[in-house]
């Protein structure tokens, strides 16, 4: 499966929901339903969101790690999956951090969000 088919596969909350459902890994399930309860979202709006908000965040770093972990598996869908929800939980971490939520809003502050440093 392609990348793009995935990432165009994950917009859709029921099958973001079902696929990490699928992946079988109930600390991960545990992990996104305490990460969304804060946003209000459902498990697979969530889901879904995390896939966008690595897409459009995440770092050149972040992406290469992506990259070499999708060439060393046998399951690329899952390892995506995987990535980019456990990503989206720790960028939101950030986001609850002391410093980030001082500053306004919870964008976290780094890179990539409206108060990145120059």
């Amino acid at each position: 499966m392609l990348l793009g088919t995935i990432m165009n596969e994950l917009r859709d909350e029921t099958v973001a929901a079902s696929a990490l459902m699928q992946l079988g890994d109930v600390i991960l399930v545990a992990e996104v339903d305490a990460a969304r309860a804060p946003h209000e979202e459902s498990i697979g709006e969530y889901v879904s969101g995390a896939a966008q908000r690595f897409a459009r965040k995440a770092s050149d770093e972040d992406w290469l790690a992506l990259m070499t972990a999708l060439e060393r598996t046998d399951n690329p869908a899952a390892t995506c999956l995987t990535t980019m929800v456990k990503w989206s939980i720790a960028s939101d971490a950030k986001s609850n951090e002391p410093d980030a939520i001082a500053a306004g809003c919870a964008c976290g502050g780094g890179a990539g969000s409206c108060h990145e440093s120059p």
